[in-house]
């Protein structure tokens, strides 16, 4: 709901772009800080354990900043928002690529992450209908009500089958964090971290920016909002058809293509004159980089044995995170020094491009391979 949020602060509150830039980029700062600590932690104490300290921090700190009158009070909250929820999505892929059978990994994980985009849906509904008429409070208010379901999942969720406590007592976190960089998994590692910078800055930089770049365009808030609610409609078929291509034609050639559709999409939205192009062009960027995104959360964990695969994980993550801050914060810059949005989503096109050349010439395939 941020990226509405935002719209709505910036009448509430009189922000500049350079402010609006700085509340997503504070919630990737916490996402960058919560992947890298919560990862390293689900090595040591198990994936269910921080999946529920995780989902209650990020729940609880969304609530209590519908409360805040201030900016500086609301970043603050926003970086736990943005901990809990950097911390909760490479543990949630973990625990789930470990559950399940080879054959059937990679389309298990992408529909995991498909429900991000049901999410999109439900707070796109929720601006809509909710803060035009009641206000940005409310909205976030109904952001905490995932904390209720903390309770169900400390009763009823199983932690992972590949997480042994006898064998994370004998290694550090100092280990784990030197193994991810051995020779064995170095290159893995330098191809996931490329990737997830390339992929976490153009997607922060562009879909958080979204309903505002709408808005400067000439479109009133409802009106971006309709749009942007269009536009989110088309992530369910890009997971979709993610989740069906993955175990068929592999990992890397569904991530490359899907990455490379989101660039040609972000190159002609950045450039789109009519109402018909940028709706058509947004609707091909939420398929194509939503796609992408499950294929990465479904690759990611396929990277590492299970000793490290939660800080291997979560450390690309953290990586990624980096790129989630540099995003937003460069779209407001530009926009403030004057730079056309145009020019803005050329330099995500550029970015994703890099990281698919990367994953191209130097990425394995994890294709059915039996997670040890």
């Amino acid at each position: 709901m941020l990226s509405f949020i935002i719209v709505a602060l910036k009448n509430d509150w009189g922000l500049t772009p350079a402010q609006m830039g700085w509340i997503g980029s504070v919630n990737s700062i916490g996402m960058a800080v919560g992947a890298l600590v919560f990862g390293l932690w689900a090595d040591r104490i198990g994936r269910k354990n921080i999946f529920i300290i995780t989902l209650l921090m990020f729940s609880l700190a969304s609530g209590f900043s519908a409360f805040t009158t201030t900016l500086a009070a609301f970043l603050i909250l926003r970086f736990f928002v943005g901990m809990g929820l950097g911390g909760e999505l490479p543990v949630a892929s973990t625990l789930v690529s470990e559950s399940v059978p080879a054959k059937e990994r990679g389309k298990v994980v992408v529909l995991l992450e498909s429900f991000w985009a049901f999410g999109w849906l439900l707070a796109a509904l929720i601006s809509y209908f909710v803060i035009p008429s009641y206000g940005w409070k409310i909205a976030l208010i109904l952001g905490a009500l995932p904390a209720f379901y903390a309770i169900y999942l400390r009763l009823n969720l199983p932690d992972s089958p590949a997480f042994s406590p006898k064998k994370v007592e004998k290694r550090t976190v100092r280990q784990n964090i030197r193994e991810v960089w051995s020779k064995k998994y170095a290159r893995s590692t330098l191809v996931l971290w490329t990737v997830w910078f390339t992929v976490v800055f153009s997607y922060y930089g562009m879909f958080l920016w979204l309903p505002s770049v709408m808005v400067m365009k000439g479109f009133s808030m409802i009106q971006s909002f309709e749009y942007v609610l269009i536009m989110t409609l088309a992530q369910l078929p890009g997971y979709f058809t993610a989740a069906w291509l993955i175990e068929r034609v592999g990992r890397k050639f569904v991530l490359a293509t899907y990455l490379l559709g989101t660039a040609g999409s972000a190159l002609v939205f950045g450039n789109a004159e009519t109402t018909a192009v940028l709706i058509t062009a947004g609707i091909l960027l939420s398929f194509f980089n939503l796609g992408a995104w499950g294929a990465l959360y479904a690759y990611t964990p396929e990277q590492y044995p299970s000793v490290i695969r939660g800080t291997g994980s979560g450390m690309a993550a953290s990586i990624g995170r980096v790129g989630g801050i540099l995003g937003p914060l460069l779209v407001g810059s530009l926009v403030a020094a004057g730079y056309s949005i145009g020019i803005i989503f050329g330099i995500f096109c550029v970015s994703i491009i890099i990281g698919v050349i990367t994953l191209v010439f130097l990425g394995r395939e994890t294709r059915q391979i039996e997670l040890t």
